[in-house]
């Protein structure tokens, strides 16, 4: 029986991936270069020390650069870009069902406690999830299932008691390593991305309920 959902945030709750890619793309096209998915990809779902891309952009243009101001034009394109920004579809009707199923909420995410926090604040979500982790819970973020286990552990609930929801293949791996079923609702970056192992993927968490959902994950 499943007692809990786990959501990852970034790209699932609130796409911030699609601005960020956008944003880092901008950069590299300031300078004459391009920052491709595949490459943006390998750190999507998991810490920044997976792809530094201030480092493989100096790389490229052979010669060292102004990065501070690099990184104030970046903030100022991301902002402006979730300036307008909302939970994706379906999440607020996913939460809600969860609580009148009667079912423990969780969040797992590799960002920071004040990045996530700060924007389930801004999104009225905060008060839904009766467990947050994050990378300042573990000492290794996704793809290493730690970030899972450590919810799992706040919620009081068995891996295969849960289903975890993703939007990244890292984000998936991570709660397939944990021993839980995973739904993956890729992104309009992540979609492109290849996946490993999951249980069922969406398009939108507004193609099914969250009953029909269970029910046919079990």
């Amino acid at each position: 029986m499943i007692q809990a959902v786990v959501f990852d945030f970034d790209g699932l709750i609130v796409d911030t991936e699609t601005p960020e890619f956008e944003s880092f793309q901008e950069m590299y096209r300031q300078h004459g270069c391009e920052l491709t998915l595949d490459i943006w990809g390998q750190c999507i779902g998991t810490g920044p020390e997976a792809f530094n891309p201030y480092d493989d952009l100096e790389a490229r243009i052979g010669r060292a650069w102004d990065r501070e101001a690099a990184r104030q034009r970046y903030k100022m394109t991301y902002e402006e870009k979730m300036r307008h920004a909302d939970v994706r579809p379906g999440v607020r009707a996913y939460l809600q069902e969860a609580k009148e199923l009667g079912l423990r909420i969780g969040l797992a995410s590799s960002s920071s406690r004040a990045w996530v926090t700060g924007y389930l604040e801004r999104f009225g979500l905060l008060p839904w999830f009766d467990c947050i982790r994050t990378s300042d819970d573990v000492t290794k973020v996704k793809p290493d299932p730690e970030l899972y286990r450590k919810a799992l552990e706040g919620l009081g609930v068995r891996p295969e008691a849960a289903v975890a929801f993703e939007d990244s293949p890292n984000g998936a791996l991570a709660a397939k390593r944990a021993g839980m079923r995973c739904v993956i609702v890729p992104n309009s970056v992540t979609a492109k991305l290849q996946f490993g192992e999951y249980d069922q993927r969406l398009s939108s968490m507004e193609e099914l309920p969250l009953r029909e959902l269970i029910v046919s994950l079990a």
